[in-house]
Parts: structure tokens; sequence; C-alpha cells
């Protein structure tokens, strides 16, 4: 599902640098991207902010990002969830995720800039 600039996105990272780089790119793309930086605070953030894209890497201590998708998505079912993952092990996760019943995208770490926004527009990734 395409994005529209404007669109209001919740990053979430244990890694500052990630969360708070992926949101300077989308905000001067035209987003309205917000960092969170542990699961737990993405939950809380998402309660009143209600975003309608929540970017979130899947391995953080704490409440996971698949933990914290699914709470957030349970309360607000139109929110797209793009997991976000540089270890091997998410392809397990994403299989237990999708044996309860969710179905959630999910992108390679790292990415370039230019094809995350491409990706949310709804420009198909090539392999």
């Amino acid at each position: 599902m395409p994005n529209t600039p404007s669109t209001q996105v919740l990053v979430v990272d244990d890694e500052r640098i990630i969360a708070d780089s992926l949101c300077a790119i989308l905000n001067g793309s035209g987003y309205r991207a917000h960092a969170a930086f542990s699961g737990e605070q993405a939950v809380e953030v998402a309660r009143f902010l209600n975003p309608k894209v929540l970017i979130i890497d899947v391995t953080m201590d704490g409440i996971s990002g698949i933990d914290a998708a699914i709470q957030i998505s349970a309360r607000d079912p139109g929110c797209r969830v793009i997991l976000f993952s540089g270890h091997i092990a998410t392809v397990d996760l994403i299989n237990d995720v999708r044996a309860i019943g969710r179905s959630f995208e999910v992108l390679a770490k790292p990415i370039h800039p230019l094809v995350l926004l491409d990706y949310l527009a709804g420009v198909p990734l090539t392999v």
C-alpha cells in the first residue's frame, strides 16, 4: 500500500542514530516521522501519535519489535507495519507472527534511504 508525503510515521530502533537518521530522511521528504528507541516507548508513543506507518526494528531489549508491532496494530489495524531487521533469525520470528494471524512487511537492514522512500511510495523492491 503506497503512502504519501505527510503520512504520520513512527520509526523505532534501539540504535538511536538509525532511528534519528531515518526520521530526518523521511521528514525531509515530506513525511511526518517521529522516533522511538525501544518497544516500550513505541507502544506508548503510538497511543497518542496514531501513526499510519510503523517502521520497527525486530531485535531490541525489553519488548521486541514484533511484540510492540502486535500491540500497536491490535489497537490500530489500519497501521502499516514494516519490520526492519539485519538478523537472519528474523525469518523464524516472521513465521511465528504469521502463525498467529498477523501479516507484517519485512525489510532487511541496511537499506538505502532512496529505496525505503520508493518502497513507502509503493514501488516494489527489486532483487
